[in-house]
């Protein structure tokens, strides 16, 4: 589908740290904030990472099903937890996250070195993830941070058949020390080897940090969709923090309607993704 963009907005991440990053969402009344906000901007889905009252990144199953309660009380966003969470999360915990009841879920499709640390993701873990989403009604997204994982993408559909709602759709996740480049040149070549995968999947792409305007003009240019946000950047140019998630959502929003392909509404969102 390439008549409208699909805008993701991950506000928050686990990585950047709420004093070194004061504009950073990290409790449950900025988060909705900026969800409000991004929304009105053009924004679709929000990818939700939480933070304890330290700030820390949780997965705090209290704490996340009152997040999902809140973002659908103030919002029409398609929610989408991170079963990433941390590098330092347990296998179940992260599982854990599919019990607070959100629209989507990502799920990652290999592990990865991640900086200094190892994002790791077991095939045993990917198939549970998988399959438990199918049982809910939860629909994926499947994060892919190297080629590779695009085949082991294959090989679990093949095996476990299609996600609940019937629809595969993917996210490039470039630039991130130790996986795929965040270039033109590479998201050419994934862009090739989703013809492996169902006729009809659809894919955004993520540029962390330096990378995510090459990565969002190769992703439009492509026929893909955008995500954006404060976990994948904190710089909006060089020497330039950013301000908010609002602003990065502006730039995404700007960029699409220049190649003609205007946000999809949240109504349009849920039927591209077939929730």
């Amino acid at each position: 589908m390439t008549t409208g963009t699909l805008i993701t907005v991950a506000p928050t991440g686990a990585e950047s740290a709420k004093a070194e990053v004061p504009a950073l969402p990290v409790t449950l009344d900025e988060l909705v904030r900026t969800a409000k906000e991004c929304e009105a901007l053009g924004a679709a889905v929000i990818h939700v990472h939480i933070r304890d009252d330290a700030a820390r990144p949780t997965l705090d199953p209290v704490r996340l099903r009152e997040t999902v309660a809140a973002l659908r009380e103030s919002t029409d966003l398609i929610v989408q937890l991170s079963s990433g969470g941390a590098v330092t999360d347990p296998e179940a915990s992260r599982l854990a996250v599919l019990d607070a009841g959100p629209d989507m879920a990502s799920c990652t499709m290999g592990t990865v070195n991640f900086g200094d640390d190892v994002f790791l993701n077991r095939w045993e873990f990917i198939v549970d993830l998988h399959t438990r989403m199918q049982e809910r009604g939860i629909v994926p997204e499947y994060e892919i941070f190297d080629l590779g994982h695009l085949s082991a993408l294959q090989r679990l559909l093949g095996k476990y058949g299609p996600p609940a709602g019937g629809h595969v759709h993917v996210d490039f996740v470039m630039g991130v020390p130790g996986g795929m480049p965040g270039t033109t040149e590479t998201l050419v070549a994934a862009h090739r080897m989703l013809r492996d995968l169902p006729e009809g999947t659809t894919f955004s792409a993520t540029g962390i940090g330096r990378s995510t305007i090459p990565v969002m003009l190769a992703s439009l240019s492509t026929g893909g969709h955008l995500r954006v946000g404060m976990e994948d950047t904190v710089t909006y140019a060089k020497g330039r923090p950013v301000e908010s998630n609002m602003q990065l959502v502006a730039r995404a929003v700007g960029f699409a309607q220049l190649a003609q392909r205007p946000p999809l509404t949240t109504v349009e969102a849920r039927e591209l993704l077939g929730l």
